[in-house]
């Protein structure tokens, strides 16, 4: 091999592995769509997992998790606080939307809406909470029932004393009237079979930047001994 073609891969090879090395210290492009970090302001109380949060700010996102991306934190304004971690479920819809979208569970009267489902901007899939049965029971046994303010009970009247009337002469008792046929009753509808659930894609979760600094620091190591096999030559 000659001089000139060994320096030629003597420089290819540190040049690549230069490369490579700088690619795999490059920050994630899209960090907020790894874990959907997603700011949300309320102006009415909301059941969140078994926590009721109060007006204001929240840091919504997924727990840093390659394994499991259905756990969801929610942190307070300026991420110092945790509030709650919920262990979700996968859900889906069909049509994306461009904005975050929250779903609620019907709640009785006097008791805050319960988050249902919380989907991400640009995906079908999200993240549905159960519903806080105990939360919900709790807060509905408390919740006082409102009463008008112009309200008042009714006083009683006094019935009036009934007058003495003549007593009515016997009349003819009518004749027994037939009993009516008892009429079949509806046989009950059978129910439809619930659709099949849609099918769920899986998230994305490994990531090739080490592997890539691996074969970096090979290609610079291989360069180096080429480079002093030569000088010895």
């Amino acid at each position: 091999m000659s001089r000139k073609l060994r320096s030629f891969y003597i420089g290819a090879l540190a040049v690549t592995g230069l490369g490579l090395i700088g690619t795999s210290f490059v920050p994630k492009a899209h960090a907020d769509a790894w874990d959907k970090k997603t700011i949300v302001t309320i102006n009415e109380p909301i059941i969140a997992g078994n926590m009721v949060l109060d007006p204001g700010t929240y840091v919504w996102k997924l727990l840093d998790s390659p394994a499991d991306r259905h756990i969801v934190q929610i942190f307070d304004k300026d991420q110092r606080h945790l509030k709650e971690t919920v262990l979700a479920i996968p859900n889906y819809r069909l049509q994306p939307t461009g904005n975050t979208q929250f779903e609620f569970w019907e709640t009785p009267a006097g008791v805050p809406k319960a988050v249902r489902a919380w989907f991400y901007p640009g995906d079908n899939f999200g993240q549905e909470f159960a519903y806080p049965k105990k939360l919900v029971a709790q807060l509905a046994s408390a919740a006082p029932v409102p009463i008008p303010t112009n309200y008042r009970e009714p006083e009683p009247t006094p019935a009036p004393a009934p007058e003495a009337q003549p007593a009515p002469e016997p009349a003819a008792q009518p004749a027994p009237a037939p009993e009516p046929e008892a009429q079949a009753q509806p046989e009950p509808q059978a129910q439809p079979a619930p659709a099949p659930a849609q099918p769920q894609a899986l998230p994305h979760t490994a990531s090739f930047n080490p592997l890539i600094g691996l074969m970096g620091l090979s290609f610079l190591s291989l360069s180096g001994l080429l480079t002093l096999a030569t000088k010895r030559a």
